[in-house]
Protein backbone atom coordinates (compact mmCIF):
# COMPACT_ATOMS: atom_id res chain seq x y z
CA UNK A 1 0.00 0.00 0.00
CA UNK A 2 1.42 3.64 -1.17
CA UNK A 3 0.61 7.18 -0.99
CA UNK A 4 0.62 7.44 -4.91
CA UNK A 5 -3.36 8.08 -4.81
CA UNK A 6 -3.19 11.21 -2.54
CA UNK A 7 0.08 11.99 -4.93
CA UNK A 8 -1.69 11.93 -7.90
CA UNK A 9 -4.66 13.80 -6.53
CA UNK A 10 -2.02 16.42 -5.24
CA UNK A 11 -0.33 16.71 -8.76
CA UNK A 12 -4.06 17.01 -10.51
CA UNK A 13 -4.66 19.46 -8.59
CA UNK A 14 -1.71 21.46 -9.43
CA UNK A 15 -2.50 21.41 -12.81
CA UNK A 16 -5.77 22.86 -12.41
CA UNK A 17 -4.59 25.46 -10.46
CA UNK A 18 -1.89 26.01 -13.34
CA UNK A 19 -5.05 26.84 -15.80
CA UNK A 20 -6.22 29.78 -14.14
CA UNK A 21 -9.67 30.76 -15.37
CA UNK A 22 -8.96 28.70 -18.12
CA UNK A 23 -7.69 28.78 -21.55
CA UNK A 24 -10.27 31.60 -23.36
CA UNK A 25 -9.58 33.53 -20.84
CA UNK A 26 -5.53 33.72 -20.95
CA UNK A 27 -6.21 33.87 -24.81
CA UNK A 28 -8.31 36.88 -23.44
CA UNK A 29 -5.73 38.34 -21.81
CA UNK A 30 -2.70 37.53 -23.82
CA UNK A 31 -4.95 39.51 -26.71
CA UNK A 32 -5.30 41.98 -24.16
CA UNK A 33 -1.61 42.25 -24.82
CA UNK A 34 -0.71 41.18 -20.78
CA UNK A 35 0.46 38.57 -19.45
CA UNK A 36 -0.98 36.16 -16.65
CA UNK A 37 -0.33 36.18 -13.11
CA UNK A 38 1.78 33.47 -13.37
CA UNK A 39 3.96 34.00 -16.43
CA UNK A 40 4.46 37.58 -14.54
CA UNK A 41 5.79 35.85 -11.50
CA UNK A 42 8.01 33.86 -13.75
CA UNK A 43 9.86 37.01 -16.01
CA UNK A 44 10.28 38.91 -12.56
CA UNK A 45 11.95 36.24 -10.32
CA UNK A 46 15.08 34.51 -10.89
CA UNK A 47 14.92 31.11 -12.81
CA UNK A 48 13.42 28.66 -11.25
CA UNK A 49 13.28 30.35 -7.95
CA UNK A 50 9.67 30.85 -7.23
CA UNK A 51 8.32 28.19 -4.13
CA UNK A 52 4.34 29.04 -4.62
CA UNK A 53 2.06 29.46 -1.38
CA UNK A 54 -1.45 28.02 -1.48
CA UNK A 55 -1.61 26.43 -4.79
CA UNK A 56 -4.51 24.62 -3.79
CA UNK A 57 -6.77 27.44 -2.56
CA UNK A 58 -9.96 28.09 -4.28
CA UNK A 59 -13.98 26.41 -4.43
CA UNK A 60 -13.72 23.19 -5.61
CA UNK A 61 -17.29 21.44 -6.81
CA UNK A 62 -17.87 17.17 -5.86
CA UNK A 63 -19.59 14.49 -7.45
CA UNK A 64 -22.10 12.59 -4.88
CA UNK A 65 -19.21 10.01 -4.23
CA UNK A 66 -16.80 13.15 -2.46
CA UNK A 67 -14.43 13.09 -5.94
CA UNK A 68 -13.75 16.81 -6.73
CA UNK A 69 -14.54 17.50 -10.23
CA UNK A 70 -14.30 21.00 -10.61
CA UNK A 71 -11.64 23.62 -8.98
CA UNK A 72 -12.14 27.65 -9.31
CA UNK A 73 -8.69 28.19 -7.70
CA UNK A 74 -8.46 31.76 -5.79
CA UNK A 75 -7.78 34.75 -7.56
CA UNK A 76 -4.63 35.25 -6.26
CA UNK A 77 -1.28 33.49 -6.83
CA UNK A 78 1.83 34.36 -4.20
CA UNK A 79 4.94 32.87 -2.23
CA UNK A 80 8.63 33.93 -2.55
CA UNK A 81 11.28 33.80 -4.91
CA UNK A 82 14.46 35.45 -5.77
CA UNK A 83 15.46 38.62 -7.34
CA UNK A 84 19.20 38.81 -8.04
CA UNK A 85 19.87 35.98 -5.66
CA UNK A 86 18.03 38.15 -2.69
CA UNK A 87 15.16 36.72 -1.11
CA UNK A 88 11.59 38.04 -1.81
CA UNK A 89 7.46 37.56 -1.18
CA UNK A 90 5.86 38.19 -4.63
CA UNK A 91 1.88 38.43 -5.05
CA UNK A 92 -0.08 38.75 -8.27
CA UNK A 93 -4.23 39.44 -8.85
CA UNK A 94 -5.34 36.83 -11.29
CA UNK A 95 -7.28 38.45 -13.63
CA UNK A 96 -8.69 35.56 -15.60
CA UNK A 97 -11.12 34.90 -12.78
CA UNK A 98 -13.55 37.51 -12.38
CA UNK A 99 -10.93 40.23 -12.97
CA UNK A 100 -9.58 39.81 -9.62
CA UNK A 101 -12.28 40.31 -7.71
CA UNK A 102 -13.58 39.55 -4.36
CA UNK A 103 -16.12 36.91 -5.91
CA UNK A 104 -13.02 34.54 -6.52
CA UNK A 105 -10.98 35.61 -3.75
CA UNK A 106 -9.78 34.13 -0.23
CA UNK A 107 -9.13 37.77 1.83
CA UNK A 108 -6.92 35.18 4.28
CA UNK A 109 -4.69 34.36 1.70
CA UNK A 110 -4.64 37.90 -0.34
CA UNK A 111 -3.45 38.96 3.05
CA UNK A 112 -1.01 35.90 3.70
CA UNK A 113 1.80 37.25 1.37
CA UNK A 114 1.74 41.05 3.65
CA UNK A 115 2.38 39.34 6.72
CA UNK A 116 4.67 36.90 5.18
CA UNK A 117 6.65 39.74 4.08
CA UNK A 118 7.05 41.59 7.64
CA UNK A 119 7.33 37.92 9.39
CA UNK A 120 10.32 37.35 7.31
CA UNK A 121 11.81 40.57 7.25
CA UNK A 122 11.71 40.40 2.83
CA UNK A 123 10.67 42.63 0.51
CA UNK A 124 7.08 42.15 -1.31
CA UNK A 125 6.63 43.07 -4.69
CA UNK A 126 2.60 43.16 -5.79
CA UNK A 127 1.55 42.32 -9.11
CA UNK A 128 -1.92 44.26 -9.20
CA UNK A 129 -4.36 44.00 -11.78
CA UNK A 130 -8.41 44.71 -11.60
CA UNK A 131 -9.80 46.01 -8.10
CA UNK A 132 -7.36 43.78 -6.90
CA UNK A 133 -9.68 40.89 -4.58
CA UNK A 134 -11.50 44.58 -4.13
CA UNK A 135 -15.68 43.36 -4.16
CA UNK A 136 -17.57 44.55 -6.89
CA UNK A 137 -21.86 45.16 -7.14
CA UNK A 138 -22.29 41.31 -8.37
CA UNK A 139 -20.33 40.61 -5.20
CA UNK A 140 -23.86 40.69 -3.19
CA UNK A 141 -25.53 38.16 -4.76
CA UNK A 142 -22.48 35.97 -5.04
CA UNK A 143 -21.93 36.31 -1.17
CA UNK A 144 -25.32 36.52 -0.37
CA UNK A 145 -24.81 39.80 1.60
CA UNK A 146 -23.27 43.11 1.48
CA UNK A 147 -19.94 43.72 3.00
CA UNK A 148 -19.43 46.36 5.84
CA UNK A 149 -16.03 48.27 4.78
CA UNK A 150 -13.67 48.18 7.71
CA UNK A 151 -15.45 45.77 9.38
CA UNK A 152 -14.63 42.29 10.92
CA UNK A 153 -12.94 40.28 7.54
CA UNK A 154 -12.10 43.13 5.76
CA UNK A 155 -8.81 43.43 4.24
CA UNK A 156 -5.81 44.24 6.82
CA UNK A 157 -5.19 47.47 6.00
CA UNK A 158 -3.05 48.23 9.05
CA UNK A 159 -0.64 45.39 7.52
CA UNK A 160 0.57 47.41 4.67
CA UNK A 161 1.34 50.30 7.20
CA UNK A 162 3.21 48.10 9.30
CA UNK A 163 5.10 46.91 5.78
CA UNK A 164 6.12 50.56 4.38
CA UNK A 165 7.32 51.12 7.98
CA UNK A 166 9.24 47.50 8.28
CA UNK A 167 10.40 46.30 4.40
CA UNK A 168 10.56 47.78 0.98
CA UNK A 169 6.75 47.75 -0.93
CA UNK A 170 6.38 47.54 -4.94
CA UNK A 171 3.36 47.80 -6.10
CA UNK A 172 3.11 47.07 -10.05
CA UNK A 173 -0.34 48.11 -12.22
CA UNK A 174 -0.39 45.58 -15.04
CA UNK A 175 -3.94 46.53 -16.53
CA UNK A 176 -6.92 48.55 -15.17
CA UNK A 177 -6.81 48.73 -11.22
CA UNK A 178 -9.41 50.25 -9.24
CA UNK A 179 -10.64 50.56 -5.82
CA UNK A 180 -8.78 48.09 -3.27
CA UNK A 181 -5.96 47.71 -6.02
CA UNK A 182 -5.45 51.18 -6.65
CA UNK A 183 -5.04 51.69 -2.75
CA UNK A 184 -2.99 48.83 -2.84
CA UNK A 185 -0.67 50.27 -5.85
CA UNK A 186 -1.00 53.59 -3.81
CA UNK A 187 0.65 52.04 -0.54
CA UNK A 188 3.66 51.45 -1.51
CA UNK A 189 7.38 53.00 -1.88
CA UNK A 190 7.64 52.75 -5.40
CA UNK A 191 4.78 51.94 -7.78
CA UNK A 192 4.81 51.34 -11.63
CA UNK A 193 2.21 51.23 -14.56
CA UNK A 194 2.45 50.36 -17.96
CA UNK A 195 1.49 52.73 -20.66
CA UNK A 196 -1.51 52.35 -22.65
CA UNK A 197 -1.92 48.74 -21.05
CA UNK A 198 -2.74 50.19 -17.41
CA UNK A 199 -5.05 52.31 -15.75
CA UNK A 200 -5.35 53.22 -12.00
CA UNK A 201 -8.60 54.65 -10.59
CA UNK A 202 -10.48 55.20 -6.94
CA UNK A 203 -13.56 54.27 -9.48
CA UNK A 204 -13.57 53.17 -13.37
CA UNK A 205 -15.74 54.91 -16.13
CA UNK A 206 -18.82 53.26 -15.81
CA UNK A 207 -19.15 54.31 -11.98
CA UNK A 208 -17.98 57.70 -12.98
CA UNK A 209 -20.35 58.20 -15.70
CA UNK A 210 -22.91 57.68 -12.63
CA UNK A 211 -21.72 62.17 -11.84
CA UNK A 212 -21.68 62.94 -14.95
CA UNK A 213 -18.13 62.31 -16.35
CA UNK A 214 -18.08 60.48 -19.59
CA UNK A 215 -14.14 59.69 -19.92
CA UNK A 216 -11.74 57.06 -20.85
CA UNK A 217 -10.03 54.35 -18.88
CA UNK A 218 -6.84 56.44 -19.77
CA UNK A 219 -8.51 60.00 -20.08
CA UNK A 220 -9.67 59.08 -16.22
CA UNK A 221 -6.74 57.52 -14.71
CA UNK A 222 -3.97 56.70 -17.89
CA UNK A 223 -0.31 57.11 -16.48
CA UNK A 224 -0.28 60.69 -18.14
CA UNK A 225 -2.88 61.76 -15.37
CA UNK A 226 -1.36 59.53 -12.51
CA UNK A 227 2.28 60.10 -12.62
CA UNK A 228 1.50 63.92 -12.67
CA UNK A 229 -0.69 63.64 -9.98
CA UNK A 230 2.06 61.52 -8.00
CA UNK A 231 -0.44 58.70 -7.93
CA UNK A 232 1.96 56.20 -9.09
CA UNK A 233 6.00 57.17 -9.31
CA UNK A 234 6.81 55.75 -12.75
CA UNK A 235 5.06 54.44 -16.54
CA UNK A 236 6.90 51.67 -18.77
CA UNK A 237 6.04 50.72 -22.22
CA UNK A 238 6.17 47.22 -21.35
CA UNK A 239 5.69 44.65 -18.29
CA UNK A 240 8.99 43.29 -18.84
CA UNK A 241 10.58 47.11 -18.26
CA UNK A 242 8.19 47.24 -15.25
CA UNK A 243 9.93 43.55 -14.03
CA UNK A 244 13.13 45.50 -14.41
CA UNK A 245 12.49 48.37 -12.69
CA UNK A 246 11.52 46.80 -9.94
CA UNK A 247 14.56 44.89 -9.84
CA UNK A 248 16.82 47.96 -9.92
CA UNK A 249 14.74 49.74 -7.38
CA UNK A 250 15.20 46.97 -4.52
CA UNK A 251 19.00 46.79 -5.35
CA UNK A 252 18.93 50.12 -3.40
CA UNK A 253 17.32 49.12 -0.39
CA UNK A 254 18.21 46.25 2.36
CA UNK A 255 15.77 43.40 2.71
CA UNK A 256 14.16 45.27 5.93
CA UNK A 257 14.80 48.26 8.63
CA UNK A 258 16.86 45.87 10.26
CA UNK A 259 19.38 45.45 7.85
CA UNK A 260 21.73 48.28 6.14
CA UNK A 261 22.08 48.78 2.08
CA UNK A 262 24.36 46.60 0.47
CA UNK A 263 27.65 48.64 -1.42
CA UNK A 264 28.16 47.09 -4.97
CA UNK A 265 31.90 47.34 -6.16
CA UNK A 266 31.12 50.01 -8.60
CA UNK A 267 34.90 50.36 -10.15
CA UNK A 268 34.08 54.03 -10.71
CA UNK A 269 37.00 56.12 -9.62
CA UNK A 270 36.11 58.90 -6.72
CA UNK A 271 38.78 60.85 -8.44
CA UNK A 272 37.26 60.46 -11.66
CA UNK A 273 37.94 63.83 -13.62
CA UNK A 274 34.54 66.20 -13.96
CA UNK A 275 35.78 68.71 -16.39
CA UNK A 276 35.10 72.38 -16.45
CA UNK A 277 31.94 70.97 -14.62
CA UNK A 278 31.27 74.50 -12.78
CA UNK A 279 31.28 76.01 -16.68
CA UNK A 280 27.15 74.07 -16.72
CA UNK A 281 26.02 77.11 -14.78
CA UNK A 282 25.56 80.00 -16.33
CA UNK A 283 26.33 83.08 -14.90
CA UNK A 284 23.03 84.63 -16.00
CA UNK A 285 20.81 83.85 -12.96
CA UNK A 286 17.69 84.07 -15.36
CA UNK A 287 19.20 81.07 -17.43
CA UNK A 288 18.53 77.65 -17.05
CA UNK A 289 20.92 74.62 -17.14
CA UNK A 290 20.54 70.90 -16.69
CA UNK A 291 20.69 69.69 -13.52
CA UNK A 292 20.41 65.76 -14.44
CA UNK A 293 24.03 66.29 -16.44
CA UNK A 294 25.36 67.72 -13.19
CA UNK A 295 23.64 64.54 -11.28
CA UNK A 296 24.91 62.09 -14.14
CA UNK A 297 28.61 63.31 -13.51
CA UNK A 298 28.88 63.28 -9.76
CA UNK A 299 27.11 59.61 -8.77
CA UNK A 300 29.08 56.58 -10.23
CA UNK A 301 28.54 55.61 -13.93
CA UNK A 302 25.13 54.32 -14.58
CA UNK A 303 23.83 54.27 -11.39
CA UNK A 304 21.36 56.90 -10.69
CA UNK A 305 17.64 55.72 -10.36
CA UNK A 306 15.24 58.49 -11.10
CA UNK A 307 11.68 58.42 -8.90
CA UNK A 308 8.38 60.44 -10.28
CA UNK A 309 10.17 62.55 -12.90
CA UNK A 310 6.80 63.88 -14.26
CA UNK A 311 5.61 64.77 -10.40
CA UNK A 312 6.24 67.78 -8.60
CA UNK A 313 8.62 68.63 -11.29
CA UNK A 314 11.03 72.00 -9.48
CA UNK A 315 12.66 68.85 -7.25
CA UNK A 316 14.50 65.43 -8.67
CA UNK A 317 14.09 62.04 -6.47
CA UNK A 318 15.85 59.53 -6.77
CA UNK A 319 18.56 56.97 -5.66
CA UNK A 320 22.31 56.78 -6.62
CA UNK A 321 25.19 54.97 -5.71
CA UNK A 322 28.97 57.13 -4.55
CA UNK A 323 32.13 54.51 -3.96
CA UNK A 324 29.37 52.02 -4.32
CA UNK A 325 27.04 52.71 -1.94
CA UNK A 326 23.97 53.69 -2.13
CA UNK A 327 22.24 57.25 -1.43
CA UNK A 328 19.34 58.75 -1.30
CA UNK A 329 19.85 61.62 -3.76
CA UNK A 330 17.55 65.12 -4.33
CA UNK A 331 18.72 67.68 -6.73
CA UNK A 332 16.71 71.13 -7.63
CA UNK A 333 15.61 71.15 -11.41
CA UNK A 334 15.77 74.79 -12.37
CA UNK A 335 13.89 73.88 -15.87
CA UNK A 336 10.42 74.25 -13.78
CA UNK A 337 9.42 77.02 -12.18
CA UNK A 338 13.69 77.84 -11.63
CA UNK A 339 13.84 75.37 -8.95
CA UNK A 340 11.47 76.80 -6.51
CA UNK A 341 9.35 74.50 -4.25
CA UNK A 342 5.78 73.99 -5.17
CA UNK A 343 2.91 71.97 -3.08
CA UNK A 344 3.53 68.86 -5.40
CA UNK A 345 7.40 68.95 -4.97
CA UNK A 346 7.30 69.66 -1.34
CA UNK A 347 4.76 66.26 -0.75
CA UNK A 348 7.61 64.52 -3.21
CA UNK A 349 10.37 65.66 -0.74
CA UNK A 350 7.73 64.42 2.30
CA UNK A 351 7.66 61.11 1.00
CA UNK A 352 11.58 60.75 -0.65
CA UNK A 353 12.97 61.84 2.61
CA UNK A 354 10.61 59.27 4.59
CA UNK A 355 11.61 56.60 2.50
CA UNK A 356 15.32 57.31 3.02
CA UNK A 357 14.90 57.63 6.96
CA UNK A 358 13.03 54.32 6.89
CA UNK A 359 15.81 52.23 5.11
CA UNK A 360 18.99 54.26 6.56
CA UNK A 361 19.77 55.87 2.81
CA UNK A 362 22.10 58.95 3.52
CA UNK A 363 20.71 61.83 1.88
CA UNK A 364 22.84 63.97 -0.96
CA UNK A 365 21.40 67.00 -1.68
CA UNK A 366 21.98 69.27 -4.74
CA UNK A 367 20.19 72.60 -4.22
CA UNK A 368 19.02 75.32 -6.53
CA UNK A 369 15.97 77.00 -4.82
CA UNK A 370 14.93 80.56 -5.05
CA UNK A 371 12.46 79.76 -2.30
CA UNK A 372 8.92 78.89 -2.44
CA UNK A 373 6.82 79.26 -5.14
CA UNK A 374 5.05 82.16 -5.28
CA UNK A 375 1.59 83.77 -6.75
CA UNK A 376 -2.28 82.93 -6.53
CA UNK A 377 -1.74 79.31 -7.83
CA UNK A 378 0.89 78.50 -5.08
CA UNK A 379 -1.89 79.88 -2.30
CA UNK A 380 -4.38 78.30 -3.48
CA UNK A 381 -2.28 74.71 -3.56
CA UNK A 382 -1.16 75.90 0.40
CA UNK A 383 1.97 76.16 -0.64
CA UNK A 384 3.55 77.02 2.80
CA UNK A 385 1.54 74.29 4.94
CA UNK A 386 3.19 71.66 2.53
CA UNK A 387 6.68 73.42 2.54
CA UNK A 388 6.65 73.66 6.73
CA UNK A 389 5.92 69.54 6.22
CA UNK A 390 8.64 69.32 4.18
CA UNK A 391 11.05 70.97 6.23
CA UNK A 392 9.80 68.90 9.37
CA UNK A 393 10.43 65.58 7.22
CA UNK A 394 14.01 66.91 7.11
CA UNK A 395 14.93 67.95 10.62
CA UNK A 396 12.67 64.69 11.56
CA UNK A 397 15.41 62.85 9.70
CA UNK A 398 18.15 61.24 11.41
CA UNK A 399 20.66 59.91 8.49
CA UNK A 400 23.75 61.21 7.46
CA UNK A 401 23.22 63.99 5.00
CA UNK A 402 25.27 66.18 2.88
CA UNK A 403 24.07 69.25 1.19
CA UNK A 404 26.09 70.77 -1.92
CA UNK A 405 24.63 74.41 -2.88
CA UNK A 406 24.90 74.50 -6.32
CA UNK A 407 23.38 78.22 -7.33
CA UNK A 408 20.55 79.51 -5.55
CA UNK A 409 19.51 79.57 -1.51
CA UNK A 410 16.75 81.69 -0.46
CA UNK A 411 14.09 82.26 1.60
CA UNK A 412 12.21 79.69 4.00
CA UNK A 413 12.66 76.85 1.59
CA UNK A 414 16.18 77.64 0.64
CA UNK A 415 16.89 77.14 4.16
CA UNK A 416 15.81 73.81 4.02
CA UNK A 417 18.65 71.91 2.77
CA UNK A 418 19.14 69.72 5.73
CA UNK A 419 18.88 68.60 9.17
CA UNK A 420 19.48 71.97 11.36
CA UNK A 421 19.80 70.49 14.92
CA UNK A 422 22.29 67.99 14.33
CA UNK A 423 25.82 67.80 12.42
CA UNK A 424 25.21 67.69 8.24
CA UNK A 425 27.77 67.88 5.56
CA UNK A 426 27.56 71.26 3.46
CA UNK A 427 29.28 72.65 0.64
CA UNK A 428 29.12 75.17 -1.50
CA UNK A 429 30.18 75.82 -5.12
CA UNK A 430 31.60 79.29 -6.35
CA UNK A 431 28.45 79.78 -8.17
CA UNK A 432 26.52 79.72 -5.39
CA UNK A 433 24.25 82.87 -3.89
CA UNK A 434 21.96 82.96 -0.83
CA UNK A 435 19.71 85.30 1.29
CA UNK A 436 16.52 86.09 2.69
CA UNK A 437 15.26 86.87 -0.63
CA UNK A 438 16.80 87.15 -4.32
CA UNK A 439 17.87 90.49 -5.45
CA UNK A 440 15.59 90.48 -8.29
CA UNK A 441 12.22 92.58 -7.86
CA UNK A 442 12.74 92.80 -3.91
CA UNK A 443 15.60 96.38 -4.59
CA UNK A 444 12.74 98.55 -6.15
CA UNK A 445 10.36 97.60 -2.95
CA UNK A 446 13.83 98.14 -0.27
CA UNK A 447 15.13 101.04 -1.59
CA UNK A 448 12.18 102.73 -3.03
CA UNK A 449 12.95 106.07 -1.06
CA UNK A 450 16.51 106.12 -2.61
CA UNK A 451 15.26 105.48 -6.34
CA UNK A 452 12.34 108.09 -6.00
CA UNK A 453 14.91 111.03 -4.93
CA UNK A 454 17.73 109.94 -7.71
CA UNK A 455 18.23 111.77 -10.62
CA UNK A 456 18.71 108.97 -12.82
CA UNK A 457 16.36 105.80 -11.29
CA UNK A 458 17.81 103.51 -13.94
CA UNK A 459 21.10 104.95 -12.93
CA UNK A 460 20.50 104.37 -9.48
CA UNK A 461 19.07 101.01 -9.60
CA UNK A 462 21.91 99.57 -11.30
CA UNK A 463 24.37 101.05 -8.90
CA UNK A 464 22.91 99.72 -5.91
CA UNK A 465 22.49 95.93 -7.46
CA UNK A 466 26.13 96.02 -8.15
CA UNK A 467 27.00 97.09 -4.50
CA UNK A 468 24.64 94.23 -3.26
CA UNK A 469 25.78 91.87 -5.61
CA UNK A 470 29.58 92.40 -4.39
CA UNK A 471 28.12 91.89 -0.36
CA UNK A 472 26.11 88.76 -1.49
CA UNK A 473 29.24 86.99 -2.43
CA UNK A 474 29.51 83.68 -1.02
CA UNK A 475 33.23 84.38 0.16
CA UNK A 476 31.94 86.91 2.99
CA UNK A 477 29.47 84.57 4.27
CA UNK A 478 32.35 81.59 5.00
CA UNK A 479 34.31 84.67 6.68
CA UNK A 480 32.02 84.60 10.34
CA UNK A 481 31.59 80.73 9.28
CA UNK A 482 27.73 81.23 8.25
CA UNK A 483 29.08 78.58 5.60
CA UNK A 484 31.52 75.62 6.19
CA UNK A 485 33.46 75.20 2.41
CA UNK A 486 32.79 76.99 -0.29
CA UNK A 487 34.74 73.84 -2.89
CA UNK A 488 35.87 73.91 -6.40
CA UNK A 489 32.92 72.26 -8.20
CA UNK A 490 35.37 69.82 -9.99
CA UNK A 491 36.42 68.03 -6.09
CA UNK A 492 32.95 67.49 -5.63
CA UNK A 493 32.39 63.64 -6.46
CA UNK A 494 35.66 62.97 -4.26
CA UNK A 495 33.92 64.86 -1.46
CA UNK A 496 30.78 63.01 -1.99
CA UNK A 497 31.98 59.61 -1.88
CA UNK A 498 34.27 60.52 1.39
CA UNK A 499 31.15 61.29 2.64
CA UNK A 500 29.36 57.61 1.26
CA UNK A 501 32.28 56.25 3.19
CA UNK A 502 31.70 57.99 6.31
CA UNK A 503 28.53 57.60 6.40
CA UNK A 504 28.53 53.94 6.29
CA UNK A 505 29.63 53.13 9.50
CA UNK A 506 27.58 55.47 11.61
CA UNK A 507 24.10 54.60 10.37
CA UNK A 508 21.96 52.35 13.07
CA UNK A 509 19.54 49.79 12.08
CA UNK A 510 15.67 48.89 12.98
CA UNK A 511 12.46 51.06 12.79
CA UNK A 512 12.61 54.86 12.18
CA UNK A 513 11.12 56.45 15.56
CA UNK A 514 8.08 57.24 13.05
CA UNK A 515 6.44 55.04 10.17
CA UNK A 516 6.99 55.46 6.58
CA UNK A 517 3.45 57.68 5.01
CA UNK A 518 2.66 56.76 1.45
Amino acid sequence: MTWQPELDELERRRQLAAKLGGEDKIERQHKGGRLTVRERIDALLDPGTFEEVGALAGVCRYDDDGNMVEQLPANCVMGRGQIAGRPVVVSGDDFTIRGGSADAAIAIKAQYPEEMAKGLRLPIVRLIEGSGGGGSVKTIETKGRSNLPGGFGSPGYHIWSENLATVPVVGLGLGSVAGLGAARLAATHYSIMVKELSAMFVAGPPVVSGVGEDLSKQELGGHGIQTKSGGVDDAVDTEAEAFERTRRFLSYLPNSVYDLPARIESGDDPDRPLGEIANLIPRDKRKVYKMRAIVERLVDTDSFFEMSRMYGRSIITGFARLNGWPVALMASDPYFQAGAWTAAACQKIIRFVDTAQTFHLPVVYLEDCPGFLVGLEAEKAGTIRQGVRAMSAINQSTMPWCTVIVRNAYGVAGAAHRPTHRYSVRHAWVTARWGSLPLEGGIEAAYRADLDEAEDPAAKLEEIKERLQRLQSPFRTAEPFWIEDIIDPARTRRLLCDFADLAAPVRETGPSSFGMRP
